[in-house]
């Protein structure tokens, strides 16, 4: 494992990527449950299941695990856990910017709390 306090190009790059697609699955499975005219019940399965947002969603999902694993084989468990809550910045943005939902002054604070403790990790280690 290499030391910690500073990220390699591969560790920076696979971090990224797993920002990515974590962030495109959770809009891809956003858009397929957010459609109004999914219905209810089995129904609204059915229309969802239809829908390549869910698939595209799925892709993402299998692939970031893949890239995961890839970027905890390289650092510390502690240290990757930490660096992966940027994804939750990351997805709160990507969601506001997508489909116009709230960021209150306290969800703000939160992703400046959260930024702030990825910086920390990301450059102290």
């Amino acid at each position: 494992m290499p030391p910690t306090g500073s990220l390699s190009a591969l560790v920076a790059s696979l971090w990224l990527l797993n920002i990515v697609l974590d962030t495109g699955g959770q809009l891809a499975f956003k858009a397929a449950a957010g459609d109004p005219a999914a219905g209810d019940g089995l129904a609204r399965w059915k229309h969802m299941a239809a829908r390549p947002w869910l698939w595209l969603g799925v892709g993402c999902y299998v692939v970031e695990f893949l890239v995961w694993i890839a970027f905890l084989s390289l650092i510390p468990l502690s240290e990757g856990v930490l660096l992966g809550s940027i994804n939750i910045v990351a997805i709160m943005i990507a969601g506001r910017l997508l489909f116009g939902e709230k960021l209150t002054r306290l969800r703000v604070a939160g992703i400046a709390l959260v930024t702030l403790g990825v910086v920390i990790v990301g450059v102290g280690g």
